[in-house]
């Protein structure tokens, strides 16, 4: 059975491992990517955010991370699913527990960079609701779609 458990001292090394998998094989790790990747208590949970993890027969196998922007705004940031268990609805299940805590945390808008050579990504993202929006500035070089959910207006579809 999947669970999905919180970022802590003993699973945050799977941050790294499972982010630069995939950057690694349909881009390459910017420098913003090893800040946050190296140093998620500082980077994520001190300033607000939240990293999860989804754990299948004791292997870490995805996660999800939410990124506190403004106040009652959150980036879904750093989504990796290993690549031996994409396919299996794992991607889904983060996405639905990131947009559950953020509506417990009384989020009122969620966003997300992404490339359009990620078609499944964005696939996923669309079928819980989010549109794009004009893209704006991004810290990733990578970025050229910028996409957003209001959590007030809609609710979650999965």
């Amino acid at each position: 059975m999947l669970s999905i458990v919180p970022l802590n001292s003993v699973n945050q090394h799977h941050l790294k491992r499972l982010n630069v998998a995939w950057l690694e094989k349909y881009f390459y790790v910017e420098p913003a990517d090893l800040i946050q990747l190296s140093e998620p208590q500082k980077e994520i949970l001190d300033k607000g955010g939240f990293t999860f993890f989804a754990t299948y027969k004791g292997q870490t196998i995805g996660t999800v991370s939410l990124l506190k922007t403004e106040e009652k705004i959150y980036e879904l940031s750093k989504m990796a699913v290993d690549e031996e268990f994409q396919g299996f609805g794992v991607g889904r299940q983060l996405m639905y527990h990131a947009l559950t805590h953020a509506q417990i945390l009384r989020a009122e808008k969620i966003i997300l960079y992404t490339n359009t050579r990620l078609k499944s990504a964005i696939s996923l993202y669309e079928k819980f609701g989010f549109s794009s929006v004009p893209l704006g500035e991004s810290s990733y070089a990578r970025s050229n779609y910028k996409m957003e959910l209001q959590l007030k207006k809609t609710g979650m579809t999965h």
